[in-house]
């Protein structure tokens, strides 16, 4: 594993979790889920992962209106950026302590056609494939993906040109995401995100990082993440490995402890780690030829 020195850096700038209350500038309305893909381009992102959500709850949401809104204000800002949009949402299962064969408060499933709808409309450069289903909390959240739903949407995304980026969470989510290369469903280069810290998947420590890096087949891209207080340590072990970085609040509200970040500055954060370490981080053409994306 050689050291990574030209690093494309992603932020991933809302994400879908309980975090609205916990930060006072958590981007919920279209316009401020772009405004800020915007700053994380200016600091120099770029790729950015968006989520939307419900404006009057700060609730994550699959709302394809949403989506447009957040969509169509990133394109217009005439800002250079790869799009890479969420089709997480729709596999939210909440079991039922008394009844577990009964969907609790809160499930949310619906079939891979209706969880790529958005993907299908607006053409992002690159959308998520979260390659198994997993514990996603310490109760009754089980997030699902059925190796089924996987192939479907692996299959569409290959058809409509879009590069899917294969989220693994442990090593069994890296197997299946391996699998899926080996059956043709993805397109060289196969583009993986190391997700580590999430409960109850791997944790962000440099062992499992580097277990699971030793896992990926020969001549793929990752990037590599790990939440909260790990987020900045993760940057330094991905470009380490080989890999590159992604950070934003979707994983970690803080700059540092006490102190509430903004996208712009923990790119800005990670990017003089990766200086300091003696590298750079990769412009959006860069990126664009790395991963095969419009060649």
């Amino acid at each position: 594993m050689d050291m990574n020195r030209e690093v494309v850096v992603t932020c991933a700038v809302t994400g879908a979790g309980d975090t609205v209350d916990k930060h006072p500038a958590i981007p919920v309305t279209p316009e401020q889920v772009a405004d800020a893909a915007i700053e994380a381009v200016d600091a120099g992102a770029a790729i950015v992962h968006i989520h939307v959500r419900d404006p009057d709850t700060g609730q994550g949401s699959r709302d394809l209106e949403l989506f447009r809104e957040a969509v169509r204000r990133v394109r217009d800002s005439g800002r250079d950026m790869l799009i890479n949009l969420t089709a997480g949402m729709g596999g939210d299962l909440i079991i039922d302590d008394d009844d577990p064969s009964v969907a609790g408060p809160g499930s949310d499933m619906v079939n891979a056609e209706t969880r790529i709808a958005h993907v299908e409309e607006l053409r992002p450069d690159i959308a998520t494939l979260d390659c198994g289903t997993i514990n996603f909390s310490d109760s009754n959240y089980i997030y699902v993906q059925t190796p089924n739903m996987l192939r479907k949407m692996a299959n569409r995304y290959q058809e409509l040109g879009v590069k899917p980026e294969m989220e693994v969470f442990d090593l069994g989510h890296l197997r299946f995401a391996n699998q899926l290369g080996r059956e043709g469903l993805i397109d060289a280069p196969a583009m993986y995100q190391v997700c580590l810290g999430i409960p109850w998947g791997a944790g962000a420590d440099p062992a499992t990082m580097t277990a699971m890096v030793g896992q990926l087949p020969p001549d793929v891209f990752w990037s590599g993440f790990g939440i909260g207080r790990t987020q900045m340590p993760m940057v330094a072990q991905a470009m380490l490995l080989g890999g590159n970085v992604r950070v934003g609040l979707e994983d970690n509200l803080y700059l540092e402890k006490g102190v509430p970040a903004s996208n712009g500055e923990l790119v800005e954060k990670a990017i003089r780690i990766i200086r300091d370490l003696g590298g750079r981080p990769c412009t959006v053409d860069e990126t664009r030829e790395k991963l095969g994306i419009g060649t």
